[in-house]
Parts: C-alpha cells; structure tokens; sequence
C-alpha cells in the first residue's frame, strides 16, 4: 500500500454489502445499507498522548456516518480516526 495515514487514521476496506437476506430474498442495489464494519489496511503512527491500538489486518466496527470515503486505484476505502472505530471483533 502507498498510503500511509497520519497521526491517529486508519485507512479501512469496507466489508461487502450484502446481497441476500437470511430468509433467501435478494436485496437490490438502491436497498443495500452501506456496511459497518471493515478490515484495516493501514495505521498511522498515532498521538503522542494517545498510542495506536489498531493495526492492520484487524477487523473493526465503525460508526454509521464515520470517516471519508476515498478511491485508491479503483478500489474504496474509508479513512477515519481511531476514535470513530467502535469496536475490534
């Protein structure tokens, strides 16, 4: 990866939306919720009052509106900070 994120931001891939629900039924594209819940593919270096926690390859839990959303080489990635993440699954 080129990209290397500042201070305490993650850059994070998001999982794929779903296309099916449980019960068998096909969700369309205008239907489909974005995903929460991304795996990490770079790490700043952090605060110095606040050390990195994530590093890469964690999968993580994120806010519904949290970070930007960037493309890299045709690919979608969501940069945000390490406080917008919620959770380490």
């Amino acid at each position: 990866m080129k990209i290397k994120p500042l201070a305490d931001r993650v850059l994070v891939e998001p999982a794929a939306a779903e296309e099916k629900t449980a019960s068998g039924l096909y969700i369309p594209d205008t239907a489909k919720e974005k995903p929460q819940r991304g795996k990490v593919v770079a790490v700043g270096s952090g605060k110095k009052d606040e050390p990195m926690e994530l590093k890469v390859g964690d999968e993580v839990l994120y806010g519904k509106y949290a970070g930007t959303e960037i493309s890299i080489e045709g690919i979608d990635y969501m940069m945000m900070r390490q406080s917008d993440i919620l959770a380490v699954v």
